[in-house]
């Protein structure tokens, strides 16, 4: 069969995310399933993996259109030095932003819908999968199906009404959250099959349509333990945690960084000797907040980087940090992709996190490292010097991850169990 895959984050678009559907491009024809993308040209994301371009199979048909909305960019870093008429344009152009629904992603609509129908008639596709975040893409995987007649399935890695990031406290976020809801009751209808990420995004999609659960499949993230062969961790200099990822909405560095702060005021020796590495960018605000710390030299942000960069970092570092915000509950059913490559890294993990939430599980079940609350700066600066002593102490070793799970978690596993959902709505 023939899959048409509609992603806004596509190569050259960096970031986790990026991922999965690269690898589902690699690693779902071996289950008799070929695939073209449709993506924009630019989706005017802040990360650029250009060296991604060249880990498209060669059998994926990418198909791109233009992207007419606006560029990514944290509303905080653009006013931090915009003053009169130019602050007045970056309000106004947040305000068009915030009144897109559901996200702002939602113009690619216009570019996109066309494009898909000329694609699913041109190349005789047989199935149009969609795959979020942005959630507006299952937008345009509803107008296609209506148009085409096609079977389509839509894959949702974020939860569309929890999200952990979002603060739901005002009166303009529950309105469109109220809009957002219809959207999503309606894609939960209309797809012939639902995939989710985790059980808990499963869950809400039973929530909305009483026909959704029949028809919704959990098939978690995953990772290639072969993105890790022929890296090696050399200890060496100060010991180093390292972060990867960005910093938005909820998820923040200030806990952790304030354990950082006083694990050094209790312990003057270890001055010098332990340095968090955030692989990516802090925002402005977080990043002035951590100046004031009076922890120079302690810590350090290396801009984004490329994935392969990324990955040999994770590999290299002494410990992992993991941060997951607790969000008023919401961040108890996140478990991101980076946890996987956090367990493929075979480092130990130090999981900031809501500790009865499901990526807390993970990182006990694999017996990963240590989970500390996300917000209880106490707890995280003792477990940080668990891990620092151990490493002067002895040293620490590799993660040992239970048999099995290695095979349990891989991309082409994730894409055996997509392949059979595809199969059987394009029957």
């Amino acid at each position: 069969m023939r899959l048409l895959l509609i992603a806004f984050y596509f190569p050259p678009a960096g970031g986790g995310g990026v991922q999965r559907t690269l690898k589902f491009c690699r690693h779902l024809p071996e289950f008799g399933v070929d695939v073209d993308v449709l993506a924009p040209s630019d989706p005017k994301w802040f990360a650029i993996d250009e060296p991604l371009l060249a880990e498209i199979p060669a059998a994926t048909t990418v198909h791109r259109t233009r992207f007419l909305g606006p560029r990514s960019s944290f509303r905080g870093d653009a006013l931090r030095d915009a003053h009169g008429l130019r602050r007045a344009a970056v309000q106004a152009r947040y305000a068009y932003e915030r009144a897109l629904i559901p996200d702002k992603a939602a113009p690619w609509a216009a570019t996109a819908v066309p494009a898909a129908v000329r694609i699913v008639r041109g190349r005789r596709i047989d199935a149009v999968m969609t795959t979020s975040p942005p959630a507006s893409v299952h937008l345009i995987g509803a107008a296609v199906a209506a148009a085409t007649r096609r079977p389509w399935v839509a894959d949702l890695r974020d939860s569309w009404l929890a999200h952990p990031h979002r603060r739901y406290d005002s009166r303009g976020v529950r309105a469109k959250r109220t809009v957002e809801r219809r959207m999503a009751r309606t894609v939960a209808r209309r797809a012939d099959a639902l995939v989710a990420v985790t059980g808990a995004i499963a869950a809400e999609l039973g929530e909305l349509d009483p026909g959704a659960a029949r028809k919704t499949h959990v098939i978690g993230h995953g990772v290639d333990l072969s993105d890790f062969a022929g890296l090696r961790y050399e200890p060496s200099g100060p010991f180093t945690i390292v972060h990867t990822g960005a910093f938005f909405g909820q998820r923040t560095p200030r806990p952790f960084l304030t354990a950082v702060r006083d694990l050094l005021a209790r312990r003057p020796d270890l001055r010098g000797h332990v340095r968090v590495r955030f692989v990516g960018d802090l925002r402005a605000s977080d990043r002035a907040w951590a100046q004031g710390l009076g922890i120079a030299g302690a810590w350090e942000e290396t801009g984004f980087l490329p994935f392969r960069q990324a990955v040999a970092e994770q590999r290299s570092a002494d410990a992992l940090l993991l941060l997951i915000p607790h969000a008023d509950g919401r961040g108890e059913t996140v478990v991101s992709g980076k946890v996987y490559e956090y367990l493929a890294a075979r480092r130990p993990v130090l999981a900031a996190v809501p500790t009865d939430g499901a990526a807390a599980a993970l990182v006990r079940s694999a017996g990963a490292g240590e989970v500390v609350a996300s917000d209880d700066a106490g707890a995280q600066s003792r477990a940080l010097e668990a891990l620092v002593d151990r490493r002067r102490n002895g040293g620490l070793p590799d993660v040992e991850l239970p048999a099995g799970l290695a095979e349990q978690m891989s991309r082409r596993a994730r894409a055996g169990e997509l392949a059979a959902v595809l199969h059987g709505v394009a029957r």
